[in-house]
């Protein structure tokens, strides 16, 4: 089983990647597994909290990345169900696990390849103030939270730009298919 990682900062459209790929493949969101863990806590107020307040921040990165990696090898132990047949898990040839801080949270070293989907500045900000309804300040705050798009695209194995249509998305996606499969 191939274990690929998509990452890529804040508003440069991995859900839109993810969702492009779901339609052939298993693609598992760190953002859901750590959502599990957070309950019904209020995720817009605790956003606000811990991207004005660096301490806050990594106190709820301590406790929810060990749960998320946890989480995350389980699923690569056994990718669809636990009652599926040896066989059957290893017919699953890739799985995908889009991670938004792989880079942040030292979860790269868990994956054979990583896809990083990056987007303009600019663009990721204006996405970024539409999406969530924040303020350009507000917005700044987030993205200034992550390592840099140039970082972590030297750390990367492939990167998709999503700077213009979903078309375009689409086309880039499918030619990383055929690159990764054909590996």
């Amino acid at each position: 089983m191939l274990k690929v990682a998509i990452t890529g900062n804040i508003a440069a459209g991995k859900s839109q990647v993810e969702a492009i790929l779901a339609k052939e493949f298993l693609v598992y969101d760190a953002d859901k597994i750590a959502h599990k863990f957070l309950g019904d806590v209020d995720r817009k107020a605790l956003g606000e909290k811990v991207f004005k307040d660096p301490e806050a921040r990594k106190k709820l990165e301590e406790y929810i990345h060990p749960k998320v990696k946890q989480e995350i090898l389980e699923i690569f132990d056994c990718p669809l169900t636990p009652s599926l047949s040896r066989r059957a898990r290893e017919l699953t040839e890739i799985v995908f696990v889009s991670v938004p801080l792989l880079f942040e949270a030292n979860f790269d070293k868990m994956f054979d390849k990583i896809l990083f989907v990056a987007a303009d500045d600019n663009l990721r900000l204006e996405r970024l103030m539409k999406r969530n309804n924040l303020t350009e300040e507000e917005a700044k705050l987030r993205m200034n939270a992550q390592m840099p798009q140039d970082e972590k695209i030297k750390k990367s194995d492939y990167v998709i730009y999503n700077n213009s249509t979903i078309e375009d998305l689409e086309a880039e996606v499918l030619k990383f298919l055929a690159t990764i499969q054909a590996a």
